[in-house]
Formats: structure tokens, C-alpha cells, sequence
């Protein structure tokens, strides 16, 4: 299992998510950030998802 961590930011920039999660691989690792934004209404807020190696898997501004 991998590590991968969510942030999600208001418009002025305070951080309101910064989560980190374990995944098998980048596929999974999207669908689980891609549902916990969902779960904690932030999926129209700023947000990004990486991978341990830096990849951005998830990103809306």
C-alpha cells in the first residue's frame, strides 16, 4: 500500500482538508479522494491529490 494525501483549500486560501490515505496504486488512490471530497462536501472547493512520488492525480480550482 501506498500513501497518497488530499488537500482541499477555501478561495482564500486556508487550508479546510489535509488527509493522508493508503491505496494499492494511482487508479484507486483517485476514486478514494475523488469520494472522500464527495463524502465531506468539498469535491467544488479547491483540491488536489498526490502520489508518494509526487504525481497530481486530482486537481480543481
Amino acid at each position: 500500500m501506498k500513501m497518497y494525501k488530499i488537500t482541499a483549500f477555501e478561495a482564500n486560501g486556508e487550508k479546510i482538508l489535509d488527509e493522508t490515505f493508503q491505496a494499492e496504486n494511482d487508479e484507486e488512490a483517485k476514486k478514494l479522494g475523488e469520494k472522500l471530497l464527495s463524502e465531506k462536501s468539498l469535491l467544488n472547493k479547491t483540491h488536489r491529490c498526490t502520489s508518494p512520488s509526487g504525481k497530481l492525480l486530482l486537481f480543481h480550482s
